[in-house]
């Protein structure tokens, strides 16, 4: 199993999240975010030894010149929320970053999206509520594609990965569920939410 948490403070959480080997480390740079990032805490992350866990920027249309002054060299992952097209997603592997694209569901035929996207090194499954919990309704969980490449988004929690799990995603993205207020990610939360994934891998 993979896990991605989303919306991390720089200073606060990586080190909870390294120490527990989270595989994805998320950093919003959205300015509409309650967890956008200050862009002065970039450069905290070249402070700690990673490990084994990667970075990602999460963006929402990110220009050329926003990416190669703050992202390339700062981060693994590219995360990209917006309208961006498969032509724009060549244009930003060529910069020398990978790339995870969001696809929005709101029904079956959503779903049908990602193939359009197979250039994308990643891709979530998320709800088109952009950081306001939705959630994933479980009729659409069960026709996403599986593997590694697909994680899903929206509403998975300690309480329903295990059922959300039965139906074969192995890929979890996590934000609010961890938080203890908006923006605020709670470590006992997330030690607990990575003690069950254990416990299902065992």
């Amino acid at each position: 199993m993979k896990i991605k948490i989303c919306g991390l403070n720089p200073i606060r959480d990586v080190q909870i999240c390294v120490d527990l080997k989270v595989n994805f480390l998320g950093f919003v740079f959205y300015e509409k975010s309650p967890r956008n990032v200050n862009l002065k805490d970039i450069k905290t992350l070249n402070k700690y030894n990673k490990n084994s866990s990667a970075y990602v920027a999460v963006c929402v249309d990110p220009a050329d010149n926003f990416i190669k002054k703050n992202i390339l060299g700062n981060f693994d992952y590219i995360q990209l929320h917006g309208s961006e097209t498969v032509e724009r997603i060549n244009e930003i592997k060529q910069m020398g970053i990978k790339v995870i694209k969001v696809i929005k569901v709101k029904e079956k035929c959503d779903i049908e999206n990602y193939i359009k996207f197979d250039n994308a090194d990643l891709i979530i499954f998320d709800t088109p509520g952009m950081e306001k919990s939705i959630e994933f309704p479980k009729d659409l969980i069960e026709k996403l594609p599986k593997g590694e490449k697909f994680a899903l988004a929206g509403s998975v929690s300690e309480k329903n990965v295990e059922s959300i799990s039965k139906l074969g995603i192995n890929f979890f993205d996590l934000s609010s569920s961890l938080e203890k207020q908006l923006g605020y990610k709670e470590h006992l939360k997330i030690k607990s939410f990575i003690n069950k994934i254990n416990e299902l891998k065992n």
